[in-house]
């Protein structure tokens, strides 16, 4: 999959991250009610998943039922490198003491973060 993934097509892979297979009208159940998303609007954003290979579809009768094509975690480590190539130069140092310094980190946060530094050491 090369073509990126829109904001309100990223929602409609959420949904079908947590639960799948789903019908078109099951995923716009979920993803509609803070949306306002109608049936036809999640169709045609299904299409356009379909068409860059990011879900599959199979007929269930008369109607067909969506899966992601993508794991959740192959799709946010590809957008993720691209976030720190795009904004850092492909250095992950500057986005955290960016992030470090735009938000307030947590003293879990910090303890994470120690903790994976610690994970990585030679």
């Amino acid at each position: 999959m090369a073509e990126r993934i829109s904001e309100a097509e990223h929602a409609v892979m959420e949904v079908l991250w947590e639960e799948q297979p789903l019908t078109a009208a099951e995923v716009a159940e979920r993803a509609s009610p803070e949306r306002g998303w109608s049936v036809h609007t999640v169709k045609t954003l299904l299409s356009r998943l379909l068409a860059k290979g990011a879900i599959a579809h199979e007929a269930d009768g008369r109607r067909f039922l969506y899966r992601p094509a993508i794991e959740r975690e192959a799709y946010v480590g590809r957008e993720s490198e691209k976030l720190v190539d795009k904004l850092f130069g492909g250095r992950v140092t500057p986005l955290i003491a960016h992030l470090a310094e735009r938000r307030s980190l947590s003293p879990e946060d910090i303890a994470e973060l120690e903790a994976l530094l610690k994970e990585l050491k030679p």
